[in-house]
C-alpha cells in the first residue's frame, strides 16, 4: 500500500481534496466550486464556510481512502504567508485537517492558499523556473499580486513587490462577465466569448511601476456596456487585453528593477489563453529577455494539490 500525502484546501470559491504521492502523481482528487446566485457576483464568508461544511462529506466519499496509507495531512490555514492574513473559509478546512491528524496519529502539516498555487504552478508546469530565486504573478479574483519568491526548505519566502491597488484581476473578468450576462464565475465564458472579437475595440491600462489599477479599466468597460454601441464580443476581448497589457507593463518595470528574469504566473486567471500567449510574445521577447512558465490550466484554479506536495517537503524536512 503506497504512501500518500492529503491536501485540503477551503478557498472563497472552491473546497478541494488531493491524495498525492510523494513523486507528485495524483492518486486522487475531489474538488467544488461553490455555488453562487445568478446575477451575483460573489459570496459572503458565512455562506462559503456553510458550503465548505456540506461539501467536504460528499468530496470525501469520492476519494479512494482505503487503497492508500495516508502519511501526513497538509491543509492551507490562511490565504497568504504574512502575520495577519486571515479569512474564516480557511478555518473549515484546517478544523478537518487537525481532527484527521489526530484520529489517524499521522503528522499535520500546515501552509497558505498562496503557497499552494505557486506550488500547483510549479509542479504542473512543462519546466518550473531553474533558480530557486522567481517572480511569481499569482492571479485570482482574490488577489493580484507580483511576488519575490524563494524555494527553502519548508515551502516559499515571499515578498510582495507589486499588485493591484483596488480591484484584482479575477473581480473584473467576473464583473464585466455578469454586466454581459454571464454566470459567476466569469472566467471561462468570457475567454470562449472573446474568441468572436476582432480586436477593434480597446481601453486603456492603468500602471504606476509594480502597481496597477483595475477600477478605471472596470469603469470605462462597464459604460462600454450600458451604451450598447459595442458588441459583447469585443468587451470581452477588451477585458483580457486589458489585463494583458497591465501585468506586461508592470512585470517589464520588474525587470528592469533588476529582478528575477524567471516568472511563474498562477491563480484561475492565468489559465486564460489569449493573455498567457501574449504575455509569452511580448516579455519572452529578445529586448526583454524574461522566461515565462505556466501552471497547467487544469490547476490555474483554487485546488488542494499544491497543498498536498507542499506537505511532501514538509514532511522530508519534519516541518510543521
Amino acid at each position: 500500500m503506497s504512501k500518500v500525502m492529503l491536501g485540503i484546501d477551503t478557498s472563497n470559491y472552491r473546497t478541494s481534496l488531493c491524495l498525492a504521492e510523494e513523486d507528485g502523481r495524483i492518486v486522487a482528487e475531489a474538488k467544488r466550486l461553490l455555488k453562487v446566485k445568478e446575477g451575483k457576483r460573489g459570496l459572503q464568508q458565512s455562506e462559503a464556510v456553510f458550503q465548505h461544511v456540506m461539501n467536504l462529506p460528499e468530496l470525501s466519499e469520492e476519494m479512494k481512502w482505503k487503497n492508500y496509507e495516508i502519511a501526513a495531512i497538509c491543509v492551507s490555514e490562511k490565504p497568504r504567508p504574512q502575520d495577519g492574513s486571515y479569512m474564516p473559509v480557511f478555518k473549515v478546512g484546517e478544523g478537518l485537517g487537525k481532527s484527521l491528524a489526530t484520529y489517524l496519529r499521522v503528522p499535520l502539516h500546515l501552509t497558505t492558499h498562496q503557497e499552494g498555487h505557486i506550488a500547483a504552478g510549479e509542479y504542473t508546469a512543462e519546466v518550473r523556473p531553474t533558480e530557486d530565486r522567481f517572480l511569481a504573478v499569482h492571479l485570482s479574483g482574490g488577489t493580484s499580486e507580483v511576488l519575490l519568491c524563494e524555494r527553502h526548505a519548508a515551502g516559499y519566502a515571499i515578498e510582495k513587490i507589486g499588485g493591484t491597488i483596488d480591484l484584482h484581476a479575477g473581480q473584473l473578468v467576473d464583473r464585466i462577465g455578469v454586466a454581459l450576462g454571464l454566470s459567476f464565475p466569469a472566467g471561462p465564458a468570457l475567454e470562449q466569448l472573446a474568441k468572436g472579437a476582432t480586436g477593434a475595440f480597446r481601453i486603456s491600462s492603468a500602471v504606476d511601476g509594480l502597481s496597477f489599477s483595475f477600477s478605471g479599466p472596470e469603469a470605462s468597460l462597464l459604460r462600454e456596456v450600458e451604451k450598447g454601441s459595442t458588441s459583447p464580443a469585443e468587451i470581452a476581448r477588451a477585458t483580457e487585453q486589458c489585463i494583458a497589457n497591465t501585468l506586461e507593463k508592470s512585470l517589464r518595470h520588474a525587470v528592469e528593477q533588476g529582478c528575477p528574469k524567471d516568472i511563474l504566473i498562477v491563480g484561475g486567471v492565468a489559465a486564460n489563453y489569449y493573455i498567457r500567449e501574449r504575455l509569452i510574445k511580448r516579455l519572452e521577447h529578445p529586448a526583454v529577455k524574461a522566461k515565462l512558465y505556466f501552471c497547467d490550466p487544469v490547476y490555474s484554479g483554487d485546488n488542494a494539490y499544491g497543498v498536498a506536495m507542499l506537505g511532501w517537503v514538509k514532511q522530508k524536512t519534519n516541518i510543521k
